[in-house]
């Protein structure tokens, strides 16, 4: 079969990493000819790139995208726009394949690629990474203005959900939201996820940092933008010392519009906290092996569920410490007993403490961590069912 995948947010693909919709077109590569679409511009950088080098079996089209500078702009709606037409016209003239596998959001593409499939007679299979408009609802809200701004995105999302042939979701959450007005409430759930031999083999790398003797680390992987409470943890952290506790040294890997304001808090509140800014997933992995527990700290209503660094610390197997208020993520961190759900400055200090001081402790929630990644997270396995599902329908 002839298959192309649209993955707008996957960017350099120029070497062996953690991208989903990579490991997907490798697999599928072994039966089938695979083509992945995306664009030259990476919104983690905010710059353009285009460096795939010969090192799939699959084929690799990136199409231009204006960018834009920050993550809630009109700027970046344009580009978004611009890409989307781009890919219409690139499938126009491009020989009509047997399934398109596309990633949503963003939105025009997927759009455009839903009338492209069903003038076609093409299977047209959505694969829903996050909510639009509600991500962007949660970070700009004005009541009853936001709900008009954001109507015709909503419009759209169901315009695309109803138009698929088969939906597959990274979450229930996701899921529930994308079939809510489709005829068929029928979806295929995959987390996000990540290869464990992969990562355990990724663990055994040299660490980019070094660890004194006696030393407590506190990780932190991803986004530094306004979804993610690093404030929080800061605090907590902070609080740890009137309680007459060290602190765990924070340990933060990742990048984003607000890592400047998190250093300059951290340097106020003086907490012992070492930014890595971006690395690679394979530095991120050796990083977490050196770490004694993990925070996921992330502000209240938004409309994140299962994401990318929930497979990570599970593969870890390090016990997590949890703002997140989503239903699906908290359930999991309690049936796993992998470490606790905070809900306040307060209470995320007093897990911390706890968590802190007993080494038992840690390596119990620890090891119920990793239970779960083998069975929730591992893509050897769970990555089978979208395979099964492209492949046979």
């Amino acid at each position: 079969m002839d298959i192309v995948i649209i993955s707008e947010f996957s960017e350099d693909l120029s070497k062996m990493d953690n991208d989903r919709f990579a490991y997907l077109a490798n697999i599928l590569s072994e039966k089938n000819t695979v083509e992945i679409i995306t664009s030259n511009f990476w919104h983690s950088k905010k710059r353009h790139g285009n460096s795939s080098k010969d090192i799939w079996p699959f084929s690799v089209t990136y199409l231009n995208e204006p960018g834009y500078s920050k993550n809630i702009c009109l700027k970046r709606f344009y580009s978004h726009y611009i890409w989307g037409r781009n890919v219409g016209r690139y499938l126009k003239y491009r020989k009509i394949p047997d399934i398109v596998y596309c990633a949503v959001p963003s939105l025009t593409a997927a759009n455009k690629v839903a009338a492209f499939c069903k003038k076609n007679g093409v299977r047209f299979i959505v694969d829903v990474q996050d909510l639009w408009p509600e991500a962007f609802q949660m970070v700009f809200n004005i009541p009853l203005v936001s709900d008009l701004i954001y109507l015709p995105f909503k419009i759209l999302s169901e315009r695309i959900y109803k138009a698929a042939t088969d939906i597959v979701a990274v979450s229930k959450t996701y899921a529930r939201r994308a079939i809510k007005k489709r005829s068929s409430k029928k979806a295929t759930v995959v987390f996000l996820g990540t290869k464990l031999d992969d990562f355990d083999r990724n663990t055994k790398r040299k660490p980019i940092l070094h660890k004194a003797k006696g030393e407590l680390w506190m990780g932190y992987c991803g986004t530094l933008g306004a979804s993610y409470d690093i404030d929080v943890v800061i605090e907590a952290l902070k609080n740890m010392k009137s309680y007459g506790v060290i602190p765990p040294k924070f340990i933060v890997m990742g990048d984003g519009d607000k890592r400047e304001l998190y250093e300059q808090l951290a340097r106020e509140k003086k907490v012992d906290a070492l930014f890595t800014g971006r690395i690679s997933y394979m530095e991120v992995c050796s990083v977490l092996a050196e770490c004694d527990m993990v925070v996921n700290p992330i502000h209240a209503g938004s409309a994140g569920s299962i994401i990318n660094k929930h497979a990570d610390y599970a593969s870890s197997g390090l016990p997590v410490l949890n703002t997140q208020e989503s239903t699906e993520y908290r359930h999991l961190v309690e049936q796993y007993n992998m470490g606790f759900n905070c809900d306040c400055v307060e209470d995320l200090t007093e897990k911390i403490i706890k968590l802190s001081a007993d080494d038992k402790l840690r390596k119990e929630m620890g090891a119920n961590a990793r239970r779960c990644a083998e069975e929730k997270f591992d893509r050897g396995n769970t990555y089978l069912k979208l395979i099964r599902l492209i492949e046979e329908g």
